[in-house]
C-alpha cells in the first residue's frame, strides 16, 4: 500500500478559525493558555500537572514537529480571530490498518462557540481525503460531556466504553470510543 501522507500545516477552517502547524516560537503562548486554564484542563487531561514551564510546551511542540517529519501524524494550533485557543491533532498513525485517533483541547474562554467541532471536521477531512486513512477514532472520558458532544455532532458511531482506560491524577476514568469510517464520512459542518 502506498502511503499518502502530508501533514496539515495550514488550513483556513472559516474566516475566523485557522489551523496551522506549531512553531517552537509558540511555546510561551501555549504554556500561557495551559497555565491560565489549568483547573479547567486538568479535569480531563493527565499531562496538565506535568506542564510546569514553557520548556514543557516547547518539548511538546518539538515532538509534534518530529511526528510530522516521521509521517506519524501531526498536531495543529487552533487560532480563533488570530489568537491561539487550543490544539487538535493525531496521536499517531497505524499505517498497516490505515487508522488514527484524534485528540483535542480548547481553552475555557473559547468553548461553546463551535470552534472545536469545525476544527475537528477539517482535520477529519484531511485524514480521509488527503492522507487516505480508513478509520478515525476519538476517545473521551465518559463524564466529559463537552468533548463527547463533538464526535456525536459529527456523526461518529459510539462503539463502546473502555473501563478504567486512563489514570487521571488520582483515579482511573472510563473512555467512550467513537469511530468514523471513510465511506461514512460526510462533512456535516
Amino acid at each position: 500500500m502506498q502511503v499518502h501522507f502530508r501533514a496539515l500545516t495550514a488550513a483556513a477552517v472559516e474566516p475566523d478559525i485557522n489551523l496551522r502547524q506549531f512553531d517552537t516560537a509558540d511555546a510561551e503562548t501555549v504554556f500561557a493558555l495551559i497555565d491560565r486554564d489549568r483547573n479547567h484542563l486538568r479535569q480531563w487531561l493527565p499531562w496538565v500537572d506535568a506542564t510546569l514551564a514553557p520548556t514543557n510546551a516547547r518539548n511538546f511542540i518539538a515532538m509534534t514537529l518530529e511526528q510530522a517529519k516521521n509521517r506519524n501524524g501531526f498536531h495543529c494550533a487552533i487560532e480563533w480571530n488570530g489568537a491561539f485557543v487550543g490544539t487538535v491533532g493525531l496521536h499517531s498513525v497505524d499505517w498497516p490498518n490505515r487508522k488514527t485517533s484524534l485528540g483535542y483541547w480548547l481553552g475555557s474562554a473559547y468553548t461553546g462557540r463551535g470552534i472545536m467541532t469545525r476544527a475537528v471536521a477539517r482535520v477529519i477531512d484531511h485524514c480521509f481525503e488527503e492522507i487516505r486513512l480508513h478509520r478515525v477514532e476519538i476517545r473521551c472520558a465518559v463524564e466529559n460531556a463537552r468533548s463527547r458532544a463533538i464526535p456525536a455532532r459529527l456523526g461518529f458511531t459510539e462503539e463502546g466504553v473502555l473501563k478504567e482506560s486512563e489514570w487521571l491524577g488520582d483515579h482511573y476514568v472510563d473512555h467512550v470510543v467513537y469511530g468514523m469510517l471513510a465511506p461514512q464520512w460526510r462533512k456535516i459542518i
